[in-house]
């Protein structure tokens, strides 16, 4: 096995830049999951009053701020660091550390809670495996595939999105046959947009603040950025045009969904109700939709491993974690190979650990609410630091660069002051591990935090 070494000459190994404008959308699409409103569908019905499509549609424009300010950001600084690098240079060093902790916290969780909930899902389709022995196949898959390279991890990337779109596009049709089979006037068309028997605006903001969520996932496109081609250009379109894909998308499967069981009609069981409206639909749906489930969470918990090594690469490089471990690039394969391995020691161990902490009914909950802490705080930082970079640093003081990075940064301190309080009292516990040590390496705060100087680009760039 080659060994791992660290890059701290020009000469020293480097990431690959492989990706296309299309690998990357389809790794965004993947981590956010072509089928990502299935899960929460009933979810959303229940907390809107019916409104899921609306809901979908106010959170796809939310996120579409934050969606530009990443891109900006991404143009600035093409570097694996992310929301770190992005806070760190623009602002603080340290806020771009304490940026970073959190979302090393994310991307850890992702791969985490997606190894719960199909190691679940495939011992209900495969018992004669346990848990624990199917946790322990999808990590090492997970570690073994990420492990290969990146453009491996593409290759599978795009195999998942034509499944998952399969899939899609039957729902579609067989939910167009029984729409069409049955009497629909003008206003039940309407109704999944607007209901005037039972629109409340504050519960579809409600339904928006846990719709947001669906597209929790796009930022993971930035940490690709020394591995995409044309990064200035490439990442900006990516990661807005994830957003509209996935906006766009989720919005079609759930007004096809509404129309096939109205709100009106109670769902059996409201964490699995897309699974009964695509019964209702055609019946052999109703099992297809959960193995596709099952392949959906598998794609994004890879993707999440894939960002999650490449965060902590990006922190390592820049001595905010130990550089000979976390920064290190594997000569033959030109991947950081002791992250990725790191990862997914960590999500099999938390597959474990959730479970029996939280107990099985409520670890994967647990896990996404943490998650969700994680992210929402790197939010906020990058739109904070393109306010800064684009508006404030800026002579020529326009609007187009205010308001996407001010209603972002708006919209996610909402959204984080709403999380549970389970979620806020582990995540701030999180946050002051990472401040304890960053305090720990630097003496007190009085030494150098982080280096943020980044290596010179490729030709290729």
């Amino acid at each position: 096995m080659a060994s791992a070494t660290t890059p701290t000459s020009a000469n020293a190994p480097r990431l690959k830049r492989s990706l296309t404008l299309w690998d990357l959308i389809l790794y965004g699409v993947i981590v956010i999951q072509p089928v990502a409103p299935m899960s929460v569908f009933g979810v959303l019905s229940n907390r809107g009053h019916g409104h899921v499509v609306t809901t979908i549609l106010i959170a796809m424009v939310a996120m579409l701020f934050t969606a530009i300010s990443y891109g900006r950001m991404a143009r600035a600084y093409p570097s694996a660091g992310s929301a770190f690098t992005y806070v760190g240079q623009e602002i603080n060093p340290g806020l771009g550390y304490v940026t970073g902790w959190s979302m090393v916290m994310d991307y850890m969780l992702n791969p985490m809670i997606c190894i719960i909930w199909i190691s679940q899902q495939a011992h209900v389709f495969a018992p004669g495996i346990p848990y624990w022995g199917w946790a322990i196949i999808f990590a090492l898959v997970f570690t073994g595939l990420n492990i290969q390279g990146v453009k491996t991890s593409a290759r599978v990337n795009t195999a998942l999105a034509a499944g998952m779109g399969v899939v899609i596009a039957l729902f579609f049709v067989a939910a167009a046959r029984y729409i069409f089979g049955h009497a629909h006037d003008a206003a039940d068309l309407t109704r999944p947009f607007y209901d005037p028997g039972s629109w409340n605006t504050k519960a579809v903001l409600g339904g928006t603040s846990i719709a947001v969520l669906t597209y929790i996932g796009f930022d993971g496109i930035s940490t690709l950025s020394e591995e995409a081609e044309n990064p200035r250009r490439n990442i900006l379109l990516a990661t807005v045009f994830t957003c509209l894909v996935i906006g766009i998308l989720s919005a079609l499967e759930v007004y096809a969904a509404q129309l096939v069981w109205p709100a009106s009609e109670p769902f059996p069981n409201l964490d699995t109700a897309f699974t009964f409206v695509a019964g209702r639909a055609w019946k052999p749906l109703f099992g297809v939709v959960g193995f596709t489930l099952l392949v959906a969470n598998f794609g994004s918990g890879m993707g999440a491993q894939l960002g999650a090594a490449r965060l902590l690469f990006g922190m390592g490089r820049s001595n905010a974690l130990p550089k000979s471990f976390f920064g290190a690039v594997d000569p033959k394969r030109r991947v950081p190979r002791n992250n990725v391995i790191f990862v997914g020691g960590l999500a099999l161990a938390g597959a474990f650990l959730l479970p029996v902490i939280a107990g099985q009914a409520t670890g994967y909950e647990l896990g996404a609410n943490l998650l969700n802490f994680g992210a929402l705080l790197a939010f906020m930082g990058v739109n904070a630091a393109a306010f800064v970079r684009y508006y404030l640093h800026e002579k020529d003081k326009k609007l187009i660069n205010l308001l996407p990075p001010v209603l972002g940064f708006v919209i996610c301190a909402l959204l984080w002051l709403n999380l549970s309080t389970k979620a806020l009292i582990f995540g701030s516990i999180w946050m002051a591990i990472g401040i304890a040590f960053g305090a720990w390496k630097t003496k007190g705060f009085r030494g150098e935090l982080v280096n943020f100087d980044l290596p010179p680009e490729d030709a290729e760039a």
